[in-house]
């Protein structure tokens, strides 16, 4: 957020109608009401998932997430546990579901739905998903284009003449689009780990225990999370590009 601000204050035409500190007010906006959906949605999300932690079950999510594993004919995928809140990931590169600790021992709804989302990752890896394989390619560039990022961000906080220079802003724009872009392919791949766990729910017989409209809430939330960010980065794409557009007519 810091970085796009800068470039934004060092591209900002003396005559533009600023809000603060040169940067303008559209891209003020953007900012502002993208940061208040996310608040909304992020309260939200943790509101579903402490009350439906709430809802007990008799399984834990590790437990959730080791049978729906086992079911699907996938054996040589970890389940382990891994601290922090809500940082629950499947890696592909080591084939391991990473769950909370909250989630890896609590045995309610909101856990199952969270492990078995993550288990949804190792099935879309186990059958070659196409948009999971795809972002597994993309990374590479993306940390490329993330760590130019912060280069550029560095030049502009040293205060280098070249940091006005149109043809660096358009370099800006596409290593935003590159960022952009990998949060855009990140939507299918989150909406159908959802899907997935939720048909095994259905199958398994948890779901009529688990209150199964719970658990398609609470993975319904957590997706949001991932929509907004994509738009939010959209949004700041064209905003950059309109400035590149206006700053190539001057």
């Amino acid at each position: 957020m810091f970085s796009d601000l800068l470039i934004l204050a060092q591209y900002a035409a003396p005559h533009a109608q600023s809000g603060f500190m040169g940067i303008p007010m559209g891209y003020l906006v953007i900012v502002g009401g993208m940061m208040i959906v996310s608040m909304l949605v992020s309260g939200t999300l943790k509101r579903r998932f402490n009350e439906y932690s709430q809802i007990p079950l008799s399984v834990t999510g590790a437990q959730v997430a080791e049978a729906m594993l086992r079911q699907n004919g996938i054996t040589d995928v970890q389940v382990l546990s891994t601290p922090g809140k809500l940082t629950d990931h499947y890696d592909p590169s080591s084939k391991t579901v990473n769950l909370s600790e909250e989630v890896y021992g609590m045995n309610s709804v909101a856990a199952a739905a969270v492990a078995a989302h993550e288990c949804g990752h190792a099935l879309q890896h186990q059958q070659a998903y196409h948009w999971l394989a795809f972002r597994s390619k993309m990374v590479p560039a993306v940390q490329l284009a993330s760590n130019l990022l912060n280069f550029v961000m560095i030049a502009g906080l040293l205060g280098l003449g070249f940091m006005r220079s149109p043809t660096i802003l358009w370099i800006w724009v596409a290593l935003f689009a590159v960022t952009t872009l990998f949060s855009i392919v990140t939507l299918p791949v989150e909406f159908d780990a959802s899907k997935r766990a939720l048909v095994w729910l259905e199958r398994s017989g948890l779901a009529a225990s688990m209150e199964h409209e719970k658990a398609k809430n609470a993975l319904f939330w957590a997706a949001m999370t991932y929509v907004v960010a994509a738009i939010g980065s959209i949004a700041t794409l064209a905003y950059y590009v309109m400035m590149a557009l206006g700053s190539r007519r001057e």
